[in-house]
């Protein structure tokens, strides 16, 4: 069963349309945003707290299982439609297991 993870560079709201439009595809039963765990070393009074690289759109990850490799390539492909629509950036890494 494939494990598609991909990080989506945009706003809550574009991450929620994101996991509606992948619970709408058949065969698809887990979706999950997953926490980043890597900590945030940013210092208040750093010398670079405050510049325009540190107020970016907010980084989300989700994870889903996908039961086939035909759903996977699905997935990549009503996901990248969409990204281009809302104008977000969608990185994807996969995990294929048969």
């Amino acid at each position: 069963m494939p494990l598609l993870r991909l990080r989506v560079t945009g706003s809550d709201d574009d991450v929620r349309a994101i996991s509606n439009l992948l619970n709408s595809l058949d065969g698809i039963e887990h979706i999950e945003e997953i926490d980043d765990l890597m900590p945030h070393m940013d210092d208040d009074d750093s010398s670079s707290a405050g510049l325009p690289d540190d107020q970016g759109q907010p980084s989300h990850e989700l994870e889903i299982d996908a039961p086939n490799a035909y759903t996977a390539q699905r997935v990549r492909d009503v996901v990248e439609e969409l990204a281009r629509r809302l104008d977000v950036f969608v990185e994807f890494e996969s995990d294929e297991e048969g």
